[in-house]
């Protein structure tokens, strides 16, 4: 589960302006963070398959953003790919 303070400092770190809370980097950070944590809690409770479900559903949402972000701001794609240190 991810605390508030967290998920602030996540928007504080990957925001574009100044009130953004919704842009596909922010949101990206957010469940990159949320899908770590799930499989992190997966490798102790290998039988949790509702768990599993959230964490395939939780990739999925963000393999559509980042699909999104690499239509239609390829660099920001890139850029954000490599921050996160996810592969492609």
């Amino acid at each position: 589960m991810i605390t508030s303070t967290k998920k602030k400092k996540l928007i504080s770190k990957y925001k574009i302006h100044d009130k953004d809370t919704g842009s596909p980097e922010v949101q990206c950070a957010i469940l990159t963070t949320k899908i770590k944590d799930l499989t992190k809690h997966l490798k102790k409770h290998a039988k949790d398959h509702v768990s599993r479900v959230g964490l395939l559903k939780l990739v999925g949402k963000r393999r559509g953003l980042l699909k999104y972000l690499e239509k239609e701001d390829e660099k920001r794609y890139k850029k954000l790919i490599k921050k996160l240190g996810i592969k492609k």
